[in-house]
């Protein structure tokens, strides 16, 4: 089996270590040649983890040229700009979410990856859920029917320094955890008709950012609510994705520790004014293995054996959607500690 070179470029993005861990179990896999960060603070809070330790640290243009591929895990607002870099230089990527810089320029790395066959992975950690995976084999089997509604939450309580460094992103916490929800939904129904808004400023410890937020997006048929918040008590425990059907119903709620998933279709519930539904046995996945699977699978595309099921037209959607939501991707500030 061969092994794939690979580094890192950026320690700023707050999965970055989580990224390089995974990488580090799989040795069989994966040959780490260091990692590179130009910004000393983030080198001074970050580079002591246990992630990049034994491994050394390079320059950006010395990561690219050793290896075949790269995860880029810069501050969120220098992803699609590093990529490209690497891009240029034909070296397959893994970038963490959500992308950055204008609808254009994330275009134009995109559509070059595509030209010179050069793998593209996103971060979005649901798709390797293990809910979200049974959903999804619940709607090829046709058993979900013709979708009607979606129902998705992802909400935190957080402290008011993280909410300080949302107001770095148009949109706020939207733009940062609304784009999991946003990947699912246009995967399962594509781009909506409609796209409406609601950035909601709640000004909690006197920080001013939208940290409670909507968005609804209709289709012909189906609305799909996405509720991010960045003030909500026990957020982690409602975060929830309910898919309604012509056939049946998937309510998953916890998303992850715990995943509780629960489905109900016509044949088990058959009359209007009753709550029947069956859990799904579905074991969990330990936060400190959520990027084990997307590690894999990102060699299996760089070694050509497994097609990646989000194709650059996908990520691309969605980034649209996004941009739509938010008003337009874009950075105001740029300070990381907040």
């Amino acid at each position: 089996m061969r092994k794939i070179k690979i580094g890192q470029i950026g320690i700023g993005h707050n999965h970055g270590s989580a990224k390089m861990e995974a990488v580090r179990k799989f040795p069989d896999l994966f040959e780490v040649i260091g990692y590179a960060e130009e910004n000393e603070e983030w080198v001074a809070d970050r580079g002591g983890m246990a992630a990049y330790q034994g491994i050394p640290r390079l320059g950006v243009e010395e990561v690219i040229e050793k290896s075949d591929a790269v995860l880029i895990e810069t501050d969120v607002w220098n992803l699609t700009e590093t990529a490209m870099r690497c891009i240029r230089t034909g070296k397959h990527i893994h970038m963490d979410k959500p992308a950055s810089g204008t609808l254009g320029e994330y275009k134009a790395l995109l559509d070059l990856a595509k030209e010179k066959g050069l793998v593209v992975q996103l971060g979005y950690m649901y798709r390797y859920n293990p809910a979200i995976r049974d959903l999804l084999g619940r709607i090829d089997r046709g058993e979900v029917g013709e979708i009607y509604s979606i129902n998705a939450e992802m909400s935190t309580n957080h402290p008011a320094q993280y909410r300080r460094w949302l107001k770095n992103f148009n949109g706020g916490i939207m733009y940062i955890l609304g784009s999991h929800l946003v990947d699912l939904i246009v995967y399962m129904l594509g781009k909506p008709r409609r796209v409406t808004s609601f950035l909601n400023h709640t000004q909690k410890d006197g920080v001013d950012l939208a940290d409670n937020t909507l968005a609804v997006l209709e289709y012909d048929h189906a609305l799909a609510r996405v509720y991010v918040s960045s003030v909500e008590v026990n957020g982690w425990g409602r975060r929830q994705f309910v898919v309604s059907g012509s056939n049946g119903t998937a309510q998953i709620m916890p998303i992850e520790n715990e995943i509780t998933m629960y489905w109900s279709d016509n044949e088990l519930t058959k009359q209007p004014y009753e709550d029947i539904r069956e859990l799904v046995p579905l074991a969990d996945v330990p936060k400190d293995s959520r990027y084990d699977d997307m590690m894999k699978d990102f060699y299996d595309y760089v070694m050509g054996t497994r097609a990646n099921p989000f194709t650059y037209e996908h990520d691309y959607a969605v980034q649209e959607v996004l941009d739509e939501i938010v008003g337009g991707v874009g950075f105001p500030s740029k300070n990381i500690h907040g």
